[in-house]
């Protein structure tokens, strides 16, 4: 399956400037839709996401927009029929809602559908927390889907208007889900910059899809019966497209950089050169630890961090890369993997190192489930447990936890 798409405007003079606005995360990514201006978009409210939904229905409602708005019965039915049928597609969810879906994202990646879904991430049940932790991407992690972590608001903005481009890649085709932290970013007003709408339409260009299934003169089948005979076969192949994304996401990164003078990579390594200890982390708490990295640079301390962007597929080799010299590393986890020996972002980690032959004293922490905050003192302690993993030797327990009464 291929498809063509315009390419941005040549002649605009770069980078472009954009807009300053005040606005939280939900609120940013529903103007990015806007300037996308999607055929379908498909969802149902969830918190914290519903404010996506409800910005964005509201601009259907003004006219803003060309898009079939339609709130689905749940969010198990939001997304395959559009998408299939040849519409550029999105939709929204966050906990819960992601985990009702888990059956169709297998079907949406399986049949190489480049929808893009904005998840806002959120705890799963039980007991009841609507609150910010990676439960529910991690639980999807194994579904077949790229996934963008970002940062902030701006990354969020940034972010789903990129992951067009990144699904509907002819060498890729998959579908894309766009992560922002839930109620810190979601909710939280910070200043971005909204680019010109003209510049996001050109940028993210028109979609033709090779093989619509409502084209009558060119017939297709969708989701047929595949047993023992080819089923090994076609997620083979689903493998491969994976093993495109990565080139893909760099650059479409690369060229949105040219046009904002933000650039996009699949990991971004703070202050990380010449560090002897680094945290590894996804999502808003990047920011918090920044702030810890530089107060600590000033005390003469080296220290560093390294904030994974694109979470599937994941970046081994830039991981080792840039995690090789160093003397003691620490991977916090939002997430639980029950009965694993680590977390989901530790265990890629540990691999990746492993793999490539990379071999700091490693250890991971988990932090933040259910929302609880975690405040730069909590980050300086685990700079002062590397410290003294390097100097003992002593990674037990390796398994730890930050801010958990015990």
């Amino acid at each position: 399956m291929t498809i063509a798409m315009e390419k941005p405007a040549k002649g605009r003079g770069l980078p472009v400037k954009g807009i300053p606005r005040a606005m939280n995360g939900d609120q940013a990514i529903a103007a990015a839709m806007r300037q996308i201006n999607p055929d379908v978009v498909a969802a149902y409210p969830i918190t914290p996401q519903t404010e996506i939904v409800q910005n964005f229905s509201e601009f259907v409602a003004n006219g803003l927009v060309d898009t079939e708005f339609v709130a689905v019965e749940s969010e198990h039915a939001a997304m395959i029929g559009a998408s299939a049928a040849g519409a550029r597609a999105q939709t929204a969810t966050a906990g819960a809602g992601l985990a009702l879906m888990w059956e169709v994202l297998w079907v949406a990646s399986g049949t190489r559908l480049p929808i893009v879904m904005h998840v806002v991430n959120r705890s799963l049940s039980a007991p009841l927390n609507i609150l910010c932790d990676h439960s529910d991407s991690m639980g999807a992690r194994d579904a077949g889907w790229v996934h963008i972590f970002g940062e902030d608001v701006q990354a969020g903005y940034d972010d789903a208007i990129q992951c067009v481009r990144i699904a509907e890649h002819p060498d890729v085709l998959l579908p894309v889900l766009h992560t922002i932290d839930g109620f810190i970013i979601g909710h939280g007003l910070e200043r971005f910059e909204l680019l010109p709408d003209d510049v996001v339409k050109e940028f993210v260009g028109t979609y033709r899809p090779e093989y619509p299934l409502l084209d009558i003169d060119r017939p297709v089948t969708y989701g047929p019966n595949d047993f023992h005979d080819y089923f090994f076969e076609h997620k083979r192949q689903q493998t491969y497209a994976m093993e495109c994304v990565p080139a893909v996401v760099e650059a479409v990164g690369e060229e949105f950089g040219q046009l904002t003078g933000r650039k996009y990579g699949l990991i971004d390594a703070y202050r990380l050169d010449d560090a002897e200890y680094a945290i590894v982390i996804l999502g808003s708490a990047a920011g918090t630890v920044r702030t810890v990295v530089d107060d600590l640079r000033d005390q003469g301390r080296k220290v560093g961090l390294l904030m994974i962007r694109m979470f599937r597929p994941f970046p081994a080799k830039k991981v080792a890369e840039a995690l090789g010299g160093k003397k003691a590393v620490a991977v916090l986890d939002r997430s639980l993997s029950f009965g694993a020996q680590g977390n989901p972002v530790f265990l890629e980690v540990a691999a990746a190192l492993y793999t490539h032959g990379v071999f700091p004293k490693l250890v991971n922490y988990v932090y933040g489930l259910g929302g609880r905050d975690t405040l730069p003192a909590q980050f300086v302690q685990v700079y002062d447990d590397l410290k003294r993993i390097a100097a003992t030797g002593d990674t037990e327990p390796v398994l730890r936890y930050l801010t958990v009464r015990e």
